[in-house]
């Protein structure tokens, strides 16, 4: 037993004494940095020198915006880390971090840009804006070196741009990075051009349209050849010149819709998109005495005041004849304002009751002057009917019919 007991005291021991040695080595180790510049410009060979005592087996971490990285050194009387291109061309605030097992050391280095410009990154947007002075776009510049890095702060640009008879020139100066300009619409619609300049490095031209602003109010009328309800002929709607609040005339293919009422409250609706600032639509004449109220709306912004239109009977009398024992039915022939026949396609209605009863009911076309229905025994077994024809907003009916 006193050999197991012995043979701990001599482990332990070792033990102790290994870790004071070690723990001694450490407290000889030191570092110390001989590199005393503060600044480098992108693009520079950036060597960081580190006098020692001890140990070598150190590493060096760096950082910057661009990533981070481990360094080993090359040893020689001192430490020498090279930075490497891929993080010494980026210019900002590069960290370092020297780690070893005694200590730890951190300092910064900052790489400045290049003073020669090379590129004249531009940005603009949005492209269209409302005229009147309160909507605008904004142009953005970059100025970079040759390493794609920003110029450094307070760097002066020169904004130009041109619109109709305005020519106007805006010194701004870059901060972190950058510098932006608002270009504010004017009263007038039309076109802007927009360059910049920049240590005598021009940019490319750039266009902004300044549009027309919401519509205002206008006026409407109609143009047609005749004021008979033939349900031929086409009346015309238009527009006044629609404009903005500025005086502007308004974009091309601003919508309008055109609400027709008809003297029982029925709507129907017609529309058109502007050219020049004038919206046409068509209506086809209605096919019996009416009379239209028309309003325009260009929906939610703006409208018209209504017109009233009034179309007179066309057909003035129906010719109802009856053969093959009352199963023929003709209808014609039918004329209009001037004797002619109406033009095909008037829809002519039919009803047949009996007893007082609604049977059936047809519809049929108007061709060359004439409508024609045949009541088929299977459909229409002998009896009496009471028969009602109805046609450009006229009626007649005949009792007592007998099949």
């Amino acid at each position: 037993m006193s050999f197991k007991y012995l043979y701990i005291v001599i482990i332990t021991m070792t033990i102790i004494i290994s870790g004071l040695n070690i723990n001694q080595d450490k407290d000889h180790n030191s570092y110390s940095l001989i590199t005393n510049f503060k600044e480098r410009t992108a693009g520079d060979n950036i060597t960081l020198e580190f006098a020692f005592q001890g140990s070598s087996d150190v590493f060096l971490y760096c950082s910057n915006s661009y990533g981070s990285i481990m360094l080993r050194p090359k040893l020689g009387k001192t430490l020498l880390f090279e930075i490497p291109k891929s993080i010494s061309k980026k210019s900002g605030i590069l960290n370092w971090q020297l780690h070893s097992d005694a200590n730890l050391m951190s300092g910064q280095l900052y790489i400045r840009p290049k003073s020669k410009i090379e590129t004249l990154e531009t940005y603009i947007g949005p492209p269209s804006i409302e005229a009147g002075g309160t909507d605008y776009t904004m142009l953005v510049i970059v100025p970079t070196d040759n390493l794609d890095n920003p110029l450094a702060d307070s760097t002066k640009v020169i904004i130009k741009h041109q619109f109709l008879e305005t020519h106007k020139r805006d010194i701004i100066y870059t901060e972190h990075g950058f510098g932006y300009k608002n270009l504010y619409a004017y009263k007038e619609n039309g076109r802007m051009l927009i360059s910049s300049e920049c240590l005598g490095l021009n940019s490319k031209e750039y266009d902004v349209n300044v549009m027309p602003a919401i519509p205002t109010n206008f006026k409407i009328l109609a143009d047609r050849i005749h004021s008979y309800a033939d349900g031929n002929q086409i009346t015309t709607f238009k527009t006044s010149i629609i404009k903005d609040r500025f005086d502007n005339t308004v974009s091309d293919g601003t919508f309008v819709s055109f609400y027709i009422t008809n003297k029982t409250g029925h709507k129907s609706v017609t529309s058109g998109t502007t050219i020049d600032g004038i919206a046409t639509a068509k209506m086809i004449h209605p096919d019996q005495e009416e009379q239209w109220t028309v309003k325009a709306y260009i929906e939610g912004i703006a409208n018209s005041e209504p017109i009233t239109l009034n179309y007179e009977q066309a057909v003035l009398d129906l010719n109802i004849s009856f053969s093959e024992n009352n199963r023929l039915i003709t209808v014609g022939p039918l004329q209009s304002f001037m004797k002619q026949q109406v033009p095909n396609g008037l829809n002519i209605h039919l009803k047949i009751y009996k007893d007082d009863a609604l049977v059936h009911q047809l519809i049929e076309q108007s061709v060359d002057g004439f409508g024609h229905f045949k009541l088929y025994a299977d459909r229409y077994p002998k009896g009496t009917y009471t028969v009602e024809i109805k046609t450009a907003g006229l009626t007649k009916s005949f009792a007592d019919i007998k099949l």
